[in-house]
């Protein structure tokens, strides 16, 4: 198996390339960019499809023969203002070229060349949770909106002393309804820069069980298990959430010691 905890190569161009070669798996991919202004990047996307986040900084972007210009309404991720986020089909290709600096987001999974590229529009903020377990989402691509054919993505904030992805829950098994197969990456950011976050990966047979103390710009790879994470006191937690397996639906189940949180909070 892959290591789980991934650090950024490098502070400026590509620092994050994870493919589903490296990751050890079949459908994700995850890269970043850190690009100074003036800096331009073209990839092809072969058979993958793409989605591209402006996690921070404004960019001009083309993709698949559309110039959609001058993107990016953020400066700071922590603004928490929705992302401006472009979808690329598989087969084709896309360029960006950086006007101020900027971190992009390369978000990719096998397509089937069902959409178009686009824009991702009307991305608003949902809040999830209760108590210490309150955060804030921006669901860029999740299954409600038909805009990808394999690719699930989204935004979450943690506020400091909460807790995130929680209670427990997995989704590595293909037996829709009741769960779906999901790899999924988490790309952390903290508030200030220098704070730390925690990551735990574990299956309730105990096979795979580590806890990770996550970096500013690290990303964590779940190829199966429960994932939850953590903020200290005193620091923000940022992360990006790219899934996809064989069913773009998002189904899980929660750890059975735990779901009675998840219960009580229902009720």
């Amino acid at each position: 198996m892959a290591k789980l905890l991934v650090k950024p190569d490098g502070t400026k161009g590509k620092v994050h390339d994870i493919s589903p070669k490296s990751a050890g798996w079949g459908y994700v991919g995850f890269s970043l960019y850190r690009l100074c202004a003036g800096q331009q990047v073209r990839e092809v996307t072969d058979s993958e499809e793409v989605i591209l986040v402006l996690v921070e900084g404004r960019a001009e972007i083309s993709g698949s023969g559309e110039d959609f210009g001058e993107l990016g309404d953020r400066m700071d991720v922590f603004e928490r203002k929705a992302p401006h986020c472009v979808y690329v089909p598989n087969g084709s290709d896309w360029s960006a070229r950086a006007t101020t600096d900027c971190v992009l987001a390369v978000c990719s999974a096998p397509g089937k060349g069902n959409h178009e590229a686009q824009v991702i529009s009307g991305i608003e903020m949902e809040t999830r949770g209760k108590g210490t377990n309150t955060r804030y989402i921006h669901p860029i691509a999740m299954e409600d909106r038909d805009i990808a054919d394999s690719l699930l993505v989204t935004e979450v904030f943690t506020p400091d002393g909460h807790w995130s992805s929680y209670p427990p829950h997995r989704h590595d098994e293909d037996k829709f309804p009741e769960m779906t197969y999901l790899e999924e990456t988490y790309y952390h950011r903290l508030n200030p820069r220098q704070g730390f976050g925690i990551q735990r990966v574990f299956t309730e047979d105990g096979e795979l069980d580590e806890t990770m103390a996550v970096s500013d710009g690290d990303v964590v790879l779940v190829p199966k298990g429960h994932h939850p994470c953590g903020s200290p006191y005193g620091y923000e937690m940022y992360y990006l959430n790219v899934m996809a397996g064989p069913l773009r639906k998002w189904r899980f189940k929660n750890h059975p010691d735990h779901d009675w949180i998840a219960k009580r909070d229902a009720g």
